[in-house]
């Protein structure tokens, strides 16, 4: 019975521990509570400008998909102070990242994100994750990019961090031993690994299934772009009427060369904001995952390379929808009946769409027998995008920047029928803000006397 008092004394003292934890973690998800709190008031004032730059957006998702389903191990973080102290990345975001590419066996961007990581941590930022984890992937990752100095110097900090590793030692052996293979059969002394920061073109990026991919990624940047001073002298601006058309007499279009050859023209004042805004609200019901035909099934479906949401509006479905493609006509000067519906597309933070062609290269696809190939291209920009989502043309080296009420045009086949190869083109990723275009393909039937055909491959 004796015993029985001081295991009764035990349970109380273990009972006090027990309501010690639950107050703190009370505490904790009050803290945690509070700092959503601001967030969300913030966040609700105005929902697009917040989710408009990438690392909002970010955490949104991750705080969705990780951190309220797994209150027993919350991460707290200080309030935010405002969206500006809230748009930062963190260690553990970092690491997050890189981690993602990672096991997507993308180790190129497991070395940055993982040295971005080891680069905040060594500054004295706190974080779940350790100095011994962010170097465990980031050698990993730097032997896959065949940096042998680098991972093994990166393996030897690791295991001079955690002696005991798991894998550090064994990886250690294993790196030592290839390079020294490889040195003598190239007989050649070993180097010191380079002790420069792992930056952005330290390693060549492996090659993937686009071939322009670092001129695309270069124009989006801003950079590579191809307008001299030569052929920036043959472009002009002018006021265009349509061929006298009568809605266009009295307010002709101001019209505006972006490139002379193939000729992509820009059109200012096409849309109103009531007219976008009024485009977008019949859009967001409607908005769904875009797709792509397959070029092996001819089916459509969806694909990494096409990142955004896109719906199909009809004129029965407002006025203004008549309207615009009354005006499209109007401007262009072709036949819009055989056209497809307007297309509306929204591409948030990330969305993109990597280089394509507008026109079919399927002699023999079913899709265009009835009205023929995709003549032409009018693309209305809805919204300024406050970084990224330029529409750039990789063999030309050309770059158009998303203007708000403004449309560019261009002819995506010769007059022979053909397609121009030169009309390659892609949407850039979006990195800050939410873009959103509208566009209107134009097809061959109906045109006979509005483009008459040629026998060769002109303009």
């Amino acid at each position: 019975m004796t015993d029985l008092i001081h295991t009764e004394k035990e349970l109380v003292q273990s009972l006090r521990d027990y309501i010690k934890a639950e107050e703190s973690k009370l505490a904790a998800v009050k803290s945690w509570a509070n700092k959503l709190d601001a967030l969300t008031r913030v966040s609700t004032s105005d929902p697009e400008g917040y989710l408009a730059h990438p690392v909002n957006a970010y955490k949104l998702m991750k705080r969705l998909n990780t951190e309220w389903s797994e209150l027993e191990t919350l991460v707290l973080q200080n309030p935010s102070d405002g969206m500006h102290a809230n748009a930062l990345l963190t260690v553990d975001d970092c690491f997050d990242m890189g981690k993602t590419g990672y096991n997507d066996a993308d180790y190129y961007h497991a070395v940055l994100w993982m040295q971005q990581a080891l680069k905040q941590l060594d500054g004295g930022e706190e974080s779940v994750a350790s100095k011994a984890d962010i170097l465990d992937y980031l050698s990993y990752s730097v032997y896959q990019m065949g940096d042998l100095p680098r991972a093994i110097e990166l393996t030897r900090r690791l295991v001079a961090t955690t002696p005991g590793h798991q894998r550090a030692g064994g990886n250690l052996r294993y790196f030592e031993r290839i390079l020294t293979k490889q040195l003598s059969e190239q007989d050649q002394d070993q180097q010191p690994a380079s002790e420069e920061p792992i930056l952005l073109g330290t390693y060549q990026r492996p090659k993937d299934h686009l071939p322009e991919r670092e001129t695309y990624e270069a124009l989006c940047r801003g950079e590579g772009l191809q307008m001299n001073d030569a052929r920036r002298s043959r472009l002009f601006c002018r006021l265009q009427d349509g061929r006298r058309n009568p809605r266009l007499l009295l307010r002709p279009m101001k019209e505006e060369d972006e490139w002379d050859s193939p000729h992509i023209v820009r059109y200012l004042e096409v849309l109103s904001h009531e007219e976008t805004e009024k485009i977008k609200e019949l859009a967001k019901p409607r908005l769904a995952r875009a797709t792509v035909r397959d070029p092996k099934t001819g089916l459509l479906t969806t694909a990494n390379y096409r990142v955004s949401k896109s719906a199909w509006l009809e004129e029965v479905d407002d006025p203004v929808i008549v309207r615009v493609n009354q005006r499209i006509e109007d401007i262009t000067g072709l036949e819009v009946d055989t056209a497809e519906l307007l297309q509306v597309a929204n591409y948030g933070v990330g969305g993109q769409y990597e280089p394509h062609y507008d026109f079919s290269r399927r002699p023999f696809d079913s899709n265009l027998k009835h009205d023929g190939n995709r003549l032409a291209t009018f693309l209305n920009y809805m919204s300024d995008v406050e970084a990224g989502g330029a529409t750039v043309f990789p063999d030309l080296g050309a770059a158009i920047w998303p203007r708000k009420g403004t449309a560019v045009f261009w002819f995506n086949l010769f007059r022979s029928g053909e397609g121009d190869y030169r009309t390659r083109h892609a949407a850039c990723p979006v990195l800050v803000g939410s873009k959103w275009v509208s566009n209107k393909w134009i097809h061959e039937r109906g045109q006979e006397f509005r483009r008459p055909c040629g026998l060769t491959e002109e303009e």
